[in-house]
């Protein structure tokens, strides 16, 4: 680790590459206060922004509208509360139709500071990666001014998130501070996305489905006097769940729809072999408890020898779940094309 307030700060103006552009998304919810700060800051590093108001209480777009007036802004509105996750699909949908190339979605609360964009982008402008995403995790002193709640939640979803999404390189789930390339986002199914706060890990589920190359950016986040509206008791119940079925559609399609290979095979091999064990282990020992016998050495070793195989096997898929990386980002693939045949091939033929 690294303290990231140590390293130079990019300075606000400058663009990392001129010719790629940029659109920022920001979902509006209570942010009144915020909002026309991180569209003006946010348009000095982007060359357009999609602000979408979640029906926000506040109507924290008509105080932007009243503020800014600038045509690479767009502002949109939801009729009614549909969730964060809602919100940066809309703004999604609505930059895809510009000409940008990357986009970032940014909260509107003022707590992703903008002169960090072009960290963020830089591996997608350079080509090694098709996502990227911010990670405080790094930084041990933005670590520390953190709220107490916030560290203790992230760090308890880690390592449920890391397994469900199967990137198990990336930390930080639930920063919002992401980016990514056209050639993946119009592959993503924006519709089945989560629409409220299990957006971003939903995200990454769908990412390491089309296997999409993604990486950890440091950069600091900062808190002022903003009111998260994240909820850890709702987070505590409701995301586990959420987990879990994240977990069984990405191994799923994964290894079951898009491939089929070793880990396949030790992931069925290894569930028979387990509950096939687990199930005659049960069965004797309901007879047991029934009849008030007792079963040889033998009968207790058949049903504990397919358990420990198989639980061996489900250990060894977690292991080449871990270490299967995808070679290349997919969007380098997509915009790819084959260089065009020489001039006196390609023309027709005037020969008599």
């Amino acid at each position: 680790m690294f303290p990231l307030a140590n390293m130079p700060e990019v300075p606000n103006k400058i663009r990392p590459v001129p010719h790629t552009k940029i659109a920022v998304i920001i979902p509006c919810y209570r942010v009144r206060g915020f909002i026309v700060d991180v569209v003006r800051n946010a348009l000095e590093v982007a060359d357009y922004a999609v602000v979408v108001d979640d029906a926000c209480p506040e109507h924290s777009a008509d105080r932007l509208v009243e503020s800014v007036s600038d045509p690479r802004l767009q502002v949109l509105r939801h009729e009614t509360n549909q969730g964060v996750g809602s919100a940066v699909i809309t703004g999604f949908s609505a930059a895809l139709k510009t000409d940008a190339e990357i986009f970032v979605k940014m909260d509107g609360d003022g707590q992703m500071d903008h002169k960090w964009l072009p960290r963020l982008v830089e591996p997608l402008l350079l080509g090694h990666a098709d996502f990227t995403k911010a990670n405080r995790f790094y930084d041990l002193t933005a670590l520390e001014a953190m709220p107490f709640v916030r560290r203790l939640g992230n760090f308890g979803l880690t390592f449920l998130a890391k397994a469900a999404s199967g990137f198990w390189h990336i930390s930080d789930p639930t920063n919002g501070y992401l980016a990514i390339r056209r050639g993946a986002l119009e592959i993503l199914n924006l519709n089945a996305l989560h629409k409220r706060y299990f957006f971003e890990i939903g995200l990454l589920v769908q990412l390491n489905i089309i296997r999409a190359v993604a990486r950890d950016v440091p950069i600091p986040a900062k808190y002022d006097n903003e009111t998260s509206s994240l909820n850890p008791v709702k987070i505590l119940f409701s995301f586990p769940p959420k987990l879990a079925l994240g977990l069984a559609r990405r191994i799923w399609w994964r290894y079951f729809v898009y491939d089929i290979n070793m880990v396949t095979l030790f992931l069925v091999t290894g569930t028979l072999l387990l509950l096939g064990g687990a199930g005659f282990g049960a069965a004797k020992w309901a007879e047991n408890f029934a009849t008030g016998g007792s079963h040889p050495a033998g009968t207790i070793a058949v049903a504990l020898l397919p358990v420990v195989l198989g639980f061996q096997l489900l250990l060894q898929a977690l292991v080449l779940d871990v270490i299967d990386k995808p070679d290349e980002p997919l969007s380098n693939l997509m915009v790819r094309r084959l260089p065009a045949p020489p001039a006196d091939e390609s023309a027709p033929s005037t020969a008599g």
